[in-house]
């Protein structure tokens, strides 16, 4: 049986949290150096009007969000862990006991070399804690701790120097290089001992297949040096020696590649001006103008095996299993020797200059058994270590150093390292609400102080410069979970680290109502907002809440698309340009889960009925629709961008996989109750925004509301109540598209009042265990045009987006008006399909949920076209004109709807058709002919 699950788990916009202590600032603004501890505080924000309520006090219950995150629930389950912390352990010199890492974003092989490794990781552990919270299932319970114990053994391997990873070795024990260590071994300078002539002799057994990662290298810099690399451009073994750089290389090339995976003997040996190189005991190559030896180097600053002199090589991966050096050039016959023993047991011996077992199975030196008495070697990283004992990552701290002098964006080099720490902290933060895991609450706070430490140190330019960089400087979600933290941790540096994040072009000119979205990265800046909410309760500061809202308002219904989704190709263009954008890119699908975010935390400020209205479009169509109707425990089948173009197909498996969208996409399906009801802050009304089946447990009220409904199959809900008698408003989302009604009923009698589309409806009562309250909504047809193209549509049936499934890669050419009823519905002028609820068609194209997540080609717009005027199925024979904007004679008679009769709309053609003559935009005839049609034809309710 599950622990009980933490009632603090709210999730990033229900974080714990209250208006914190003021915090002194300099002159420039920024937090100043000396901070005061704050008072833990566990309150919900004192600025929340209305709050959330926690994931594990809503449950869902079979329907369709159920549905969808029993798909994903199976990946949560199913995915190997282990696999996910290779790159942890790697980057941390750990074991990791053979698991392949994801690939994708999340390898070193992946897009960018994989600079953004670790972000996959925090999105899957939220997840874990997000549907430990939903289902109270121990796996997940399980799976969190398995992932925090692991991390906590990273960081403290971080924090310590590099140590051992001792392996089955050729003839005893080796050294272990993993992959993404960036380990080396470093040895003392006097190893080659100014030699005349030499031998270098070495086991190893490489694990990747990259160009130039050295065996050992020799040198000061780029111009003296000498090294023998596992594979050269031409992945074959390359030995070189010069006093010259690279044009001046005396080298050696073997053959053909080493096997990875298996054990391989490399041997140069150099003497009387001829060189030869060795491989598996046999000569595969021999330079006999070879007349620079290690005499000719002097002392060298730089000795080393797995690493280069040239930065940009990789370091060695695999490992060591012996390194001798003599100072003669061994036979053939000794190297031949050296294939079946070590070297201590044959005639050449340990090499009289250096020699190294790799016995060791621990610690981080490597004893010399020359006899020379050199020092040991030491076990390094490339890049030192972490700058604070807080750090984590997959991936060393470099890109965050790079990134504090950068001026120009490269995502190979500096890939949004912020953006990919916020993702950790989310993820241990997370599992903290989740578990009350005191580990992972010391993972995330430690994080939080070293971004400090880093931060704080900064000038305030600098911190724009890198705030205002795109990608590089994308810094995601991380102000929302750090003031997350603070509220928890009460620690006034975590609040002043929140700060630093403050890209004030951004916050003053939205705060003003100035637009500069042309142009930006939308995901890089969305999630910024929902921050700058959570720094308006800690600080009161006014600003990051207008900022917030005018933001939202630039966005809806400005650069939305119909589903609710917004940018293209990743990026917004002007304001207003809808149809003008439609791509194979966009809608990427990070925007709607952060537009989504961003619009429930503004609600709980501000309860304006469009934030939840757009709650319902992105969540109903692009949210559910970019989830594939298939159960994998390898992918989370989640859509990267939902093209809009004619016939697009979507892409559930989208770049190299383990992108940020396949990471929100398993955050999105694991809490999609977390918004069906909120609460107000004194406990005197009950929102209900979404029409979802469910239950939820309102402790503090001691009352259950159960909502059962098919929703959106079905046109309605009923809430049945339960538990102890209570007192307090009911607050009924209506729809802004319920524009055919919205009736409620409580125990079987209607309540008065007239419910208004885009508000809320208000029931207040004593209410009762076994008290049942229906809602009726009925849905019409209807379509929405794009802002800047008025004949380019979209399809919607109530809050449903109906696209077309047409292979075709043209636009559809649709009328609808031919049998559009007296209410203004057009849903006449489609035909049902049977046994298929939501399934329409037309013209001979079958229309369909855009939630429903199949390879269908599908067509979200289409042109409208409306060629001649058609009246009740009449058709006039006229054709149908148009005014200069687009609008139509039949699109200005249906404005009028709904009807209360047949005189009515005959009425209105009458009037429009007059109005339209004396315009001369119709002729007498062709006028009278069609008041004529409207009068004889037939209408649909």
């Amino acid at each position: 049986m599950a622990p009980p699950l933490s009632r603090r788990f709210l999730l990033r916009t229900a974080a714990l949290a209250a208006a914190a202590p003021a915090i002194s600032h300099t002159a420039t603004g920024r937090p100043a150096a000396a901070v005061q501890e704050a008072q833990a505080v566990t309150a919900v924000p004192t600025a929340w009007s209305v709050q959330p309520f926690a994931l594990d006090d809503v449950a869902l219950r079979p329907g369709l969000f159920a549905d969808k995150r029993q798909l994903m629930l199976d990946h949560a389950r199913g995915y190997d862990v282990n696999r996910l912390l290779q790159v942890f352990r790697a980057n941390a010199g750990l074991a990791t006991g053979g698991a392949v890492a994801p690939g994708g974003w999340e390898g070193l092989d992946g897009e960018a070399n994989g600079n953004l490794r670790g972000h996959y990781t925090g999105h899957f552990l939220t997840m874990l804690a997000q549907a430990c919270a939903g289902t109270g299932e121990q796996v997940f319970t399980d799976r969190i701790g398995t992932m925090i114990g692991a991390l906590t053994e990273v960081r403290a391997a971080l924090r310590a120097d590099p140590a051992v990873l001792s392996v089955a070795g050729r003839f005893g024990t080796a050294a272990e290089n993993v992959r993404g260590s960036y380990q080396y071994v470093d040895l003392p300078a006097a190893v080659l001992g100014g030699a005349p002539a030499i031998t270098l002799s070495a086991w190893v057994k490489p694990t990747h297949d990259a160009n130039w990662a050295r065996v050992f290298d020799f040198g000061d810099n780029n111009t003296r040096y000498l090294y023998l690399a596992v594979r050269n451009a031409n992945g074959v073994p390359r030995f070189a020696v010069t006093t010259g750089g690279p044009g001046g290389e005396q080298g050696l090339d073997g053959t053909a590649a080493l096997p990875l995976g298996r054990w391989s003997h490399l041997a140069v040996t150099i003497g009387g001006g001829t060189g030869t190189l060795y491989v598996n005991g046999s000569a595969v190559a021999r330079n006999t103008a070879m007349t620079l030896t290690p005499a000719a180097l002097g002392t060298l600053a730089n000795n080393w095996l797995g690493r280069s002199n040239f930065a940009a090589d990789p370091v060695f991966a695999g490992a060591y299993d012996e390194f001798n050096v003599w100072s003669r050039a061994l036979s053939a016959a000794e190297i031949t020797e050296l294939q079946g023993a070590r070297a201590a047991d044959v005639s050449a011996g340990r090499g009289d200059l250096a020699s190294y077992a790799f016995d060791e199975t621990s610690g981080g030196t490597f004893a010399d058994a020359s006899g020379r008495g050199l020092a040991a070697a030491a076990l390094r990283r490339t890049w030192g270590g972490p700058s604070h004992p807080g750090f984590l990552a997959a991936y060393p701290e470099t890109q965050f150093i790079d990134l504090e002098s950068r001026t120009t964006s490269d995502y190979t080099k500096v890939w949004a390292p912020y953006y990919t720490a916020h993702k950790i902290l989310r993820g241990v933060l997370d599992a903290y609400l989740a578990t009350e895991d005191a580990r992972a609450l010391d993972l995330a706070s430690g994080i939080c102080d070293w971004m400090y430490s880093r931060l704080s140190k900064l000038p305030e330019a600098t911190l724009q410069r890198m705030w205002g960089l795109f990608s590089s400087g994308e810094f995601g979600g991380i102000v929302e979970a750090v003031c997350d933290l603070h509220s928890i941790t009460g620690k006034a540096e975590h609040l002043a680290l929140a700060r630093l994040f403050d890209l004030d072009r951004l916050i003053d000119n939205c705060a003003a109502g100035t637009d500069i979205l042309d142009g930006l990265h939308a995901n890089q800046h969305i999630p910024i907002f929902t921050g700058y909410l959570r720094l308006y309760d800690a600080t009161g500061e006014a600003r990051y809440l207008d900022a917030a809202r005018n933001f939202w308002g630039m966005v809806v219904p400005h650069r939305m698309y119909g589903i609710g989704g917004t940018s293209t190709a990743e990026f917004w263009k002007a304001r207003g340009v809808i149809a003008g954008t439609i791509s194979d890119t966009d809608a990427e699908t990070c925007c709607a889960y952060n537009m989504l975010k961003l619009s429930r935390t503004l609600f709980f400020h501000e309860q304006r009925p469009q934030y939840m209205d757009y709650y319902e479009r992105a969540l109903y169509n692009q949210v559910l629709g970019s989830k594939q109707d298939k159960a994998d425990a390898e992918k989370p089948l989640v859509t990267y961008f939902i093209g809009l173009t004619p016939g697009h197909v979507r892409d559930y498996t989208p770049k190299q996989g383990t992108t940020c969208c396949e990471g929100t996409g398993m955050e999105s399906a694991t809490k999609y109750q977390d918004s069906v009801y909120f609460k107000a802050a004194d406990g005197d009304a009950l929102y209900v925004n979404l029409y979802s089946p469910s239950q939820l447990n309102w402790a503090e009220k001691s009352v259950t509301v159960t909502q059962t409904t098919s929703f959106p199959r079905e046109q309605g809900t009923t809430l049945t109540f339960g538990g102890a008698g209570s007192d307090f408003a009911l607050r009924l989302r209506v729809p802004s598209w319920a524009t055919a009604g919205f009736r409620v009923t409580v125990n079987g009698a209607a309540v008065s009042g007239t419910p208004v589309p885009g508000s809320y409806f208000t029931v207040s009562r004593t209410w009762r265990s076994g008290d049942t309250v229906k809602i009726s909504m009925p849905f019409r047809l209807r379509v929405e045009k794009a802002l800047d193209d008025r004949s380019l549509q979209s399809l919607f049936y109530g809050p449903i987006n109906l696209v077309g499934r047409n292979s075709t890669t043209s636009y559809l050419q649709l009328g609808l008006y031919r049998n559009a009823g007296l209410s203004g519905d057009l849903l006449p002028s489609l035909t049902p399909v049977s046994g298929k609820p939501l399934h329409f068609t037309l013209g001979g194209t079958e229309f369909a949920p855009f939630f429903e997540g199949t390879e269908d080609p599908t067509h979200a717009y289409f042109r409208r076209s409306e060629p001649r005027v058609i009246l009740g199925d009449s058709d006039s024979g006229v054709t149908n004109p148009a005014k200069p904007d687009g609008t139509t004679l039949l699109d200005e008679i249906w404005a009028g709807a709904p009807f209360t009769g047949k005189g009515a709309l005959v009425s209105r053609v009458r009037s429009t058709v007059n109005a339209w003559a004396s315009a001369g935009l119709l002729g007498q005839a062709d006028g009278q002919t069609v008041i004529r049609t409207a009068q004889q034809a037939t209408y649909a309710p």
